[in-house]
């Protein structure tokens, strides 16, 4: 995917947590680091994200915006870290925000028609949770007219950037093992399932 404007390379986002996840069951279930560290490295070449700012953070240690945007603006492409993104368009509705946001993440990862693929859906912070599942509703239309399956989700504020408005999606074709590593049982401050 295209770098952003502000720093070199790519950004880390919501992939961060799909990895951390299945890596995490590969080793609770006793893999060697050599199979841990492969299925980490599996998860982050099958997976993408990309994410949108409706509002900047303020860090701690500066007290004041990172970046400004208008009203009436977005920030695409924005890091993890508040970091500001690849260009500012118009704001716009849930629906062209979806494509805006999946273009490139198709486009990168190319999965094939009929693929399997976890969706996750993060908030950046300060954007309520019924506003990303609007987004989440989004993504699943678009998803569906590509004849790509959504066989696992997950929607929340898991990795955010302090209270930025905004949301990532993160898409990660699955297979069979990471599907029995994402299912696994897992008992985490964020992550509760299958105890």
């Amino acid at each position: 995917m295209q770098d952003s404007l502000y720093t070199a390379g790519r950004r880390g986002t919501g992939a961060t947590v799909l990895a951390e996840k299945i890596a995490g069951a590969r080793a609770e279930a006793g893999g060697s680091l050599a199979e841990v560290a492969a299925v980490a490295t599996r998860v982050n070449a099958q997976a993408r994200s990309f994410g949108v700012a409706l509002t900047s953070c303020a860090t701690p240690g500066k007290g004041s915006p990172i970046f400004e945007l208008g009203p009436d603006e977005i920030e695409v492409g924005v890091g993890i870290h508040g970091e500001p993104g690849r260009r500012r368009v118009p704001h716009t509705t849930a629906a062209e925000i979806a494509d805006l946001i999946l273009t490139p993440i198709l486009q990168d990862l190319d999965p094939s028609p009929g693929s399997s693929v976890l969706a996750f859906v993060n908030g950046l912070g300060g954007t309520p949770l019924i506003e990303q599942y609007i987004l989440f509703n989004e993504v699943a239309k678009l998803l569906g007219e590509r004849n790509i399956k959504i066989e696992r989700s997950l929607v929340g504020s898991y990795i955010t950037s302090l209270e930025m408005a905004g949301a990532s999606v993160t898409l990660l074709v699955l297979d069979d093992e990471l599907v029995s590593l994402w299912d696994a049982p897992v008992k985490t401050a964020a992550l509760r399932w299958g105890m």
